[in-house]
């Protein structure tokens, strides 16, 4: 292992994800459903970017000031090539977090992010982000933070630990993380298969191991592959974070604000027995099991009176982010599927299906014929918002000021699509975050930038590019001919014009 990663995963690169969590535009609802106040985010900072997928969609779709390091300088070099096509003077870096949070001139933050960083960091390291945080976040300031937690892990952390032990000492000399990793699991496959007494004490860990084998081995390499890893309880990040004077705000994860799809009555009777909040979010992680806790924290909360929260909730927009026909009103919860009420959010929906910009007040409005109380509504949005279905709108000053940086790292990544590019995400001016778009919709919206107006003319577009490299789409395991293909970019073309051309449009990344 190089020196300069100090123990982290270098030899192989990090998955090209969005994490919309780190959208400051985000931190609003979540403030606001928890009665508090939310700051205004001129300023950024993501530590651990990775490929710098989100820091870049969040800097060109929005008019905040961003700043951010990754140790890699592979993936620094991609993140700054992103930055230069949007131009959205996003200034990252390819520094380690101490060089980085020492950096002279650097501004003080209205928002910090980490996302997939703090349990696999050294301790040295976490104590040099915590310093960062106390002496850069601005009073009222955010901070976002994921982390590997208990109970969640309880049972697979050694098993984590005898994978890596594993990799190191057994697998072949000389290999790269990839067939280690592959290694790895026959071995510990083989250990299973003896019926050791730990399978017997924790029989769920065999399931875990299967779904392991089917996993991206890039996201394995640096979920489990790391020097460092380390599960940390609530109430020990909680101490950590103290010395920064950070305050528990509440869950990112908009879909853990809402017991009743999470805990039976039983846990939630005995919650509401326990006074002290910070106690309730560890007990609360028992009964969920938790594993990974996505939170925001801020430095100095500020309580909301119910007035100012239900007047600030009713004048933020959101929109439709998703066609109407692909809502789904189930969720996947710790007590398994819940059904949403079709008598509350079917009309919610249909006056969000046309994907204008609405008020939450004019929803509640529009809704009110159907019987529908104020908080119904607002519960209505917030669900459909944690579930992605919905997503939250910039002022329209934001907008303009992102539109020309989104047009042009669109454009950039559109033509990356040309050749394959693993990002499948475009940049949104109206949500101040990205959509997820695979590559044939981003070769789709290629040609349609490029004045291609039909649906047959974009298939015919995208036909050459296949052609050029010598591709062909695979159905059943089976190659397409040229007339099978031309037909399947046919009918994906004209899924596109219907269905995600207007979504788009409404999105602000198609004109």
């Amino acid at each position: 292992m190089s020196e300069w990663s100090a123990g982290y995963v270098a030899d192989i690169g990090y998955t090209y994800g969005l994490y919309p969590e780190l959208n400051p535009l985000r931190i609003k609802l979540a403030f606001l459903h928890a009665g508090l106040a939310c700051p205004e985010v001129g300023t950024a900072c993501e530590l651990g970017f990775g490929q710098g997928i989100s820091v870049n969609m969040h800097a060109a779709a929005s008019v905040t000031e961003w700043h951010g390091t990754d140790f890699n300088p592979s993936q620094a070099a991609f993140a700054q090539e992103l930055a230069t096509a949007s131009d959205a003077h996003a200034q990252l870096h390819d520094q380690a977090f101490e060089e980085f949070c020492s950096r002279p001139g650097l501004p003080d933050f209205d928002f910090i992010g980490l996302h997939g960083i703090w349990s696999w960091i050294s301790d040295a390291n976490r104590a040099v982000i915590v310093d960062f945080v106390r002496r850069k976040l601005k009073p009222g300031g955010v901070l976002y933070i994921s982390y590997n937690t208990q109970p969640g892990w309880a049972a697979m952390a050694p098993v984590r630990d005898l994978l890596t032990e594993h990799s190191q000492v057994m697998a072949t000399p000389g290999k790269g993380i990839v067939p280690r990793i592959d290694e790895s699991l026959a071995f510990v496959e083989k250990l299973f298969a003896t019926k050791p007494g730990f399978i017997t004490a924790n029989p769920g860990v065999s399931a875990r191991i299967e779904r392991m084998k089917g996993m991206n081995r890039n996201y394995l390499a640096h979920e489990y592959f790391n020097r460092d890893w380390v599960p940390m309880s609530f109430a020990a990040m909680a101490d950590q974070l103290a010395d920064a004077k950070l305050s528990f705000a509440c869950s990112a994860h908009y879909l853990d604000h809402i017991d009743v799809v999470n805990l039976s009555a039983e846990q939630q009777a005995l919650l509401a027995e326990i006074p002290d909040a910070m106690f309730r979010q560890t007990v609360r992680d028992f009964m969920v099991n938790q594993q990974f806790r996505k939170d925001y924290w801020v430095r100095g909360p500020r309580q909301l009176s119910p007035a100012a929260q239900q007047d600030l909730l009713r004048k933020q927009k959101v929109v439709l982010a998703l066609p109407r026909s692909k809502v789904e009103l189930t969720l996947a919860s710790p007590l398994g599927d819940v059904t949403l009420q079709e008598a509350v959010y079917k009309p919610v929906l249909d006056f969000l299906a046309d994907h204008q910009h609405r008020s939450i007040a004019e929803i509640e409005a529009a809704c009110r014929p159907q019987g529908l109380a104020s908080a119904q509504v607002i519960q209505a949005v917030f669900i459909l918002t944690g579930a992605g279905s919905l997503a939250a709108v910039q002022d329209d000053h934001a907008i303009a000021g992102a539109r020309p940086q989104t047009e042009r790292l669109n454009r950039h990544l559109c033509q990356l699509a040309r050749t394959g590019t693993e990002v499948n995400y475009l940049a949104s001016p109206v949500t101040g975050s990205g959509m997820q778009l695979d590559r044939f919709n981003q070769l789709f919206l290629l040609a349609q930038m490029q004045g291609k107006r039909q649906p047959a003319d974009w298939a015919a577009f995208v036909a050459d590019i296949l052609d050029s490299q010598s591709q062909r789409l695979q159905k059943e395991g089976k190659a397409l001919d040229s007339e099978a293909q031309q037909a399947e970019l046919q009918r994906l073309a004209g899924i596109f014009a219907e269905q995600v051309l207007p979504l788009l449009k409404a999105l602000g990344i198609a004109a």
